[in-house]
């Protein structure tokens, strides 16, 4: 699986005043890669791509306000609003060992230990300490699993697959839940 030149990190969320600034979101809240970065790529709702530089950036508790070179009204702001944004991966410092950017875990298959498929990793949610990989198959229930070594033992973005250890939830407090009796066996 090769890797794509781009790591997706958010996206265009609104236009912000008269002068053409944006409002970019990042998938991950907590993320500063923005501060890091010269330019970005963007793919609009309409499908067109193009190559922006970063002149300007000020952080806000939910999103990050931007100016961006060649966007110099509100018009040209609002053009962009919905748009992807993705960063250069070679711009990028590169992920420590058994680190991982999180846009690489996207499209993996997921296994479970045994080597059964579950599905796809399709999005991660960046809603708590550690990032939740969210795997989807067809005809199969939605699986949200926490990015930790306790439930995902293996990554091998190389071979495009990843190792679940899926959490199992006990039904503690119960009566009649060891023998799989329902609430109307309580007593």
């Amino acid at each position: 699986m090769k890797a794509s030149p781009y790591l997706e990190l958010g996206y265009v969320s609104r236009a912000h005043g008269l002068r053409g600034e944006v409002a970019i979101r990042a998938l991950d809240p907590s993320s500063e890669t923005l501060d890091s970065v010269e330019r970005i790529f963007v793919r609009t709702r309409a499908g067109e791509e193009k190559v922006l530089r970063l002149e300007g950036l000020r952080p806000t508790p939910k999103e990050d306000i931007v100016v961006l070179e060649g966007v110099a009204s509100r018009n040209d702001a609002e053009a962009l609003v919905g748009a992807k944004v993705f960063v250069f991966r070679e711009d990028l410092e590169p992920p420590a060992e058994g680190e991982f950017f999180q846009g690489d875990l996207v499209g993996l298959e997921a296994v479970d230990v045994a080597g059964n498929t579950l599905g796809r990793v399709e999005e991660i949610w960046a809603t708590g300490e550690v990032p939740n990989l969210v795997i989807r198959a067809q005809g199969r229930e939605e699986l949200v699993v926490p990015f930790a070594d306790e439930f995902v033992p293996s990554v091998d973005i190389a071979a495009g697959r990843i190792v679940i250890q899926p959490p199992e939830y006990v039904d503690a407090g119960r009566k009649g839940a060891e023998s799989g009796g329902g609430p109307e066996d309580a007593e």
